[in-house]
């Protein structure tokens, strides 16, 4: 038992790095895609580059992974499937339609209000009623967001923009459960699988129409430096996209949905810190307080988690298998049957 101790808090550690890792590199997306952009990228250009890029880059490494395991690809095909299209494509269609009715903070804090979602569906269709700890977690984590994004001095109210957000909430709450999914499917696989087929979706999208789709060869400019439009590219899709992705991935593996989706809103602080080395936008301190209160939040959940336990759906099937007795059922995956 001290061993399995041992071993679960090890996996914890190493989840919280993966975790955190996963933060930073999608906190360095926004500033990248801002160069981009102000080059002369259309937003669905830049993001069907980056995740497209990603899973070229992902999909040797799948392959190796697979070692000629087929049938187990064929058997997790729908789940690659959803995840593609909700959990990378989905969401970022969402959140550009949303960005385009209303302001940007408003928008990203509906969107990262996706633990509260997960928290809120893990109640619902697990019996996992939240903790005080977590409750107060999630209290300091959105009140830290309000002040980073500071979207109180001007809040859209278009209804349309507002659903298009709460669907990319819906679809950021997704990508953390439908990440811990997958059983012996490695998640190099599921993310190379799922960011072809989200970056063809987005493709898909522009070509009909309904996301702007161009692309110009125009140098990108941040704040020191100029560089050809290759090189923030190349940092988007491999960094941001296909590193970031496969440690989030494995994050939620080690963590669970719920916590690896707190830990994730320590993006936005990375994301504050990158666009004050790249775009030379220093945050505010009311920005820094709230940067604050995430990690204080992020903390609070994490002291509050249960000790990982035989009946917990969120219990790593390889940890389920090592207590599992003769006379105790295994218990349920989480999102076994997702009706996201």
């Amino acid at each position: 038992m001290e061993t399995l101790t041992h071993d679960g808090a090890a996996r914890n550690r190493t989840g919280l790095f993966f975790a955190l890792a996963s933060a930073t590199s999608f906190g360095m997306s926004g500033p990248l895609a801002r160069g981009l952009m102000d080059a002369g990228w259309s937003a669905a250009a830049v993001v069907a580059a980056r995740v497209l890029l990603a899973g070229v880059v992902l999909l040797p490494l799948a392959i190796h992974q697979l070692h000629g395991n087929w049938p187990l690809l064929r058997a997790n095909a729908r789940l690659i499937a959803v995840y593609g299209l909700i959990a990378v494509a989905g969401t970022q269609l969402a959140y550009f339609n949303a960005v385009a009715r209303m302001e940007v903070g408003t928008a990203l804090l509906i969107e990262f209000a996706a633990p509260i979602a997960i928290v809120g569906w893990l109640w619902a269709r697990h019996r996992q009623r939240p903790g005080a700890a977590t409750i107060a977690g999630a209290a300091l984590g959105i009140t830290g967001l309000i002040l980073v994004l500071d979207v109180l001095s001007g809040v859209s109210t278009d209804p349309i923009g507002i659903a298009w957000a709460l669907g990319s909430m819906i679809g950021a709450a997704a990508y953390f459960l439908l990440s811990a999914e997958g059983g012996a499917l490695p998640g190099t696989v599921l993310a190379a699988g799922g960011l072809l087929i989200g970056g063809l979706t987005l493709l898909l999208a522009g070509a009909i129409g309904i996301v702007p789709l161009h692309a110009t060869t125009n140098p990108a400019v941040f704040a020191d430096f100029t560089t050809p439009w290759w090189i923030p590219i190349l940092l988007i899709g491999i960094v941001t996209a296909a590193i970031a992705y496969v440690t989030g991935i494995a994050a939620t593996r080690r963590l669970g949905s719920r916590l690896a989706s707190f830990v994730a809103l320590t993006e936005v602080l990375a994301a504050l810190i990158f666009a004050w080395i790249l775009l030379a936008e220093a945050p505010r301190p009311i920005q820094l307080l709230g940067g604050a209160l995430i990690l204080i939040g992020v903390i609070t959940v994490r002291l509050g988690e249960p000790a990982t336990a035989l009946g917990d759906p969120e219990t790593p099937a390889d940890t389920i298998e090592e207590l599992r007795t003769p006379t105790q059922p295994g218990p349920p995956r989480i999102g076994t049957h997702p009706s996201i």
